[in-house]
């Protein structure tokens, strides 16, 4: 993507995770024994990093939930890359579970251009619509599936080099995000409208930089790319979710359709 060449580091790689579920009246057969992580550069594999994949991979199992984890994060994806590569990376997979992230490169605005952009690389209407009929074609097919939001990011002087001129904010701690937020937001409020789970990793890290002696960027690699702390963070949410999802106990509209 245009952002890994000009500052080397990508602009996030779109997560996520493919539930397959089964059909049958008792909620408790509903195992779920293959999960994809669809997502960019933030769901990828990073060298060393303990992704959250990896965690859930190593740790799943011991809680009595014996999981495979496929990781189809790929970085600078935005949801329009997807969407092309949607059938081969996760139906062919038969997944389980699905849990999905983007929205990093989506809302991006190129203002390092010549002549700059003005919008996003992927319009909000468009990144929603996107999303929402990945999630209706996994709901379809009886998988379920687990939205997430994506992370807040910060100025560093790299990212701050290329992407400090208006519609961001360079002077504002929280300026990189005038158009990020709004795609959280928008993911949210699908995820109340399919009735689906949401982990909402953009409200975690807001939360945590909140507290005392803590900010943001503690769980950032780059301004951009969650450190092992980040993915820490995230992984304690899904297994959360997953676990309730394998109980019968999760939100999903799968659980009251087709028998």
């Amino acid at each position: 993507m245009r952002i890994s060449v000009m500052i080397g580091i990508g602009l996030l790689a779109p997560v996520f995770c493919i539930v397959n579920c089964l059909a049958g009246e008792n909620i408790q057969k509903l195992k779920i024994q293959t999960i994809v992580v669809f997502g960019d550069s933030t769901t990828a594999a990073r060298g060393k990093l303990e992704i959250y994949a990896n965690l859930l991979a190593s740790e799943l199992p011991a809680m009595g939930i014996p999981t495979g984890i496929i990781n189809a994060g790929i970085g600078g994806n935005t949801t329009q890359n997807a969407t092309s590569r949607f059938e081969k990376d996760v139906l062919e997979k038969n997944p389980d579970l699905v849990v999905i992230q983007f929205g990093i490169n989506d809302s991006a605005i190129d203002v390092w251009e010549k002549p700059p952009a003005s919008e996003p690389r992927v319009s909000k209407d468009k990144y929603i619509q996107n999303l929402e009929n990945i999630v209706e074609t996994l709901k379809t097919r009886k998988c379920r599936v687990i939205l997430m939001t994506p992370n807040p990011i910060y100025w560093t002087p790299a990212l701050k080099s290329y992407y400090g001129k208006p519609p961001y904010l360079p002077d504002d701690p929280d300026g990189f995000n005038v158009t990020l937020r709004e795609y959280a937001q928008a993911v949210r409020q699908l995820a109340e409208k399919q009735k689906i789970p949401l982990v909402d990793v953009y409200a975690a890290f807001e939360n945590y930089g909140k507290m005392k002696n803590q900010n943001v960027n503690d769980l950032l690699l780059d301004g951009m790319h969650p450190n092992d702390k980040g993915h820490r963070i995230v992984a304690d949410l899904l297994i959360n979710e997953i676990v309730k999802l394998n109980n019968g106990l999760g939100k999903n509209d799968i659980l009251k359709e087709g028998k």
